[in-house]
Order: C-alpha cells, then structure tokens, then sequence
C-alpha cells in the first residue's frame, strides 16, 4: 500500500512582478526518488523553501504525514580552511544533544554509524576546512542523515563537484533510499543524475508543470514536450 510522506495541492506563489506555480499540486510517496528539474527561474528553489516551511505559499498548501522529519543537503557550501571542528564533529552538530563530547550512547552509535555508511570513517578527525570538496559535501549528506530523517532534500548538492564526486555522493543517496527506505527530493540539472536515481521528475516550467516516470524520458529531448 502507497505511503504519502508529502501532499502539495493547488500551490502559487506570488511576488513583485511575478507569480510563481499555476495550482502546482503532486505526492511525494514513502521511497519516491523524486527529481525536481526546469530552467532557471521557474521555481525550483523556491519550492524547496516552502517545503522545508521558509517560505509561505500565497494560497494551496504543504501537508507532511504526521511525525515525517526532514533532512536538507544545500548546494556546495565552502569552509574555511580554519574551521575548527572536524568531520566527526560537524557531523554531530545535528544530533539532539549537539554537544559535544557529551553525546549520549545512543547518539555516538547514530554517529558512528552514519560514519560508516558515507565512507568518512577513516578521515572523520580531519577539520572539515582542509577537506575536499567531496567530502565536504558527504559530511552535510551524513549531518542531513545522522538523526535518521524519513524524507531527504537535496538542493542542487552536486552543482560544484566533478563526475565522479558527484556519482559517489548520489551512489550514497540511492544507497539510503533503497535499503533504509529514505525518501528523497532532488533538485538539479543534471539530466544524467535524474535518469540513474530517480524513478519520478516534477518538471517546472513557466506557465505549466509536468510529473511523470523518469523510465518514461530517453533522452533531455523529451523533456521539451512535457
């Protein structure tokens, strides 16, 4: 039986000069690895803010399953090399207690299992600062994931990191979506990363929507008729 995590219905937006969505409505369900996809300017940011509740709708609505909790990867953020706390640390912020080193044993065994699962065991005492961008970016995945989040957000994450980067931080999130049953919604241009995850794509254009299978899409050139 299908497992609705998130319901948007009827949504607009609207700004000075502009109105964003035209009645954008669609279901995100338990396990969905969902795609958001458009050119720039058509929304896609802004529509994760409303998820993540940053910004308010002008009229429809968001409705999350009652107790779903949120996870949320930004696009590539640098840190100075200064940065004083290392992966581990960083990673911990986003615990309950978020104290460290006064975690509880169960927050250090989310910790080290979260570690181990995003492949940062063996540099998790290096400041995150002298990191490299990949890492980086897997230490914001485990921060998004330490606390076991039923839906992921990624938004734009891999804009800044080089093919194989960014294949090993996706190969990471399908790894969570299918054996942890981590719901994910994915913002990004690239058509490649949406066709190799994602089962469905929500595409944004000016003056419609589409929402659809991605095994329906061959090639980027189909998108153009949705």
């Amino acid at each position: 039986m299908t497992e609705t995590l998130v319901q948007v219905q009827k949504l607009a937006m609207d700004f000075p000069g502009q109105k964003l969505f035209n009645n954008l409505s669609f279901d995100v369900d338990r396990r969905d690895f969902l795609s958001i996809i458009g050119d720039n300017g058509v929304g896609k940011t802004t529509l994760i803010r409303a998820l993540l509740n940053q910004v308010k709708p002008t009229s429809g609505s968001i409705k999350f399953r009652k107790g779903t909790t949120v996870g949320y990867v930004p696009q590539f953020r640098n840190i100075e090399r200064d940065y004083p706390l290392s992966i581990r640390d960083f990673v911990a912020l986003n615990l309950q207690n978020g104290k460290m080193p006064w975690l509880s044993k169960m927050e250090r065994t989310q910790l080290d299992e979260i570690l181990e699962e995003t492949d940062l065991v063996d540099i998790q005492n290096t400041r995150i600062g002298r990191a490299s961008g990949g890492q980086k970016q897997k230490a914001y995945l485990a921060q998004a994931l330490v606390d076991n989040p039923d839906l992921l957000i990624l938004d734009e994450s891999t804009a800044s990191l080089d093919t194989v980067r960014k294949y090993e931080l996706f190969n990471l999130v399908q790894h969570f979506n299918q054996q942890h049953d981590l719901t994910v919604i994915s913002v990004t241009h690239d058509f490649d990363l949406m066709q190799r995850y994602s089962n469905r794509y929500l595409m944004l254009k000016e003056d419609h929507y589409a929402l659809g299978e991605v095994a329906d899409i061959k090639n980027e050139e189909d998108l153009l008729d949705v």
